[in-house]
């Protein structure tokens, strides 16, 4: 009996820790994945990080809720794994066990200052000029 007490006070805590049940539901279809953990703090685009070591085994302790919206784009339900800054990165792999709240990283001039999204797949994907000459040349018909 005391197993049924303690899964209903989780799945409370699940709806309470989302701000109830559409918040749950919209966390749920967002990640496909519900999670409530301690807030570990906050990028600059908004995007929420958590931890919860008691619950989730290593790999799976550390999590993202994304912003919904970001650089002026709707990011409601196109969320993508660029969207988290370089210094978070480290954090969220483990690669850390300080956040970049408690200790701020070094800064890089190779890091960029505002996120620009992935762009493979769509018309702007960078194409790398070519410095070699072709091998094989494409065959163009005799003109009569």
């Amino acid at each position: 009996m005391a197993e049924y007490v303690q899964v209903f006070r989780r799945a409370l805590g699940q709806i309470g820790g989302h701000g109830g049940l559409r918040g749950l539901l919209t966390q749920f279809f967002r990640a496909n994945d519900i999670k409530t953990g301690t807030l570990i703090g906050v990028d600059k685009y908004g995007n929420k990080y958590f931890e919860d070591k008691k619950h989730y085994f290593f790999g799976r302790h550390r999590w993202v809720i994304y912003t919904t919206e970001m650089n002026g784009k709707n990011t409601m339900w196109e969320v993508d794994g660029s969207m988290v800054p370089a210094e978070w990165h480290c954090w969220l792999h483990c690669m850390t066990e300080n956040p970049p709240t408690t200790h701020p990283p070094v800064p890089k001039k190779f890091l960029v200052e505002t996120h620009e999204f992935n762009l493979s797949g769509t018309a702007k994907l960078y194409v790398p000029y070519p410095t070699t000459s072709k091998k094989v040349h494409e065959w163009v018909p005799p003109k009569v």
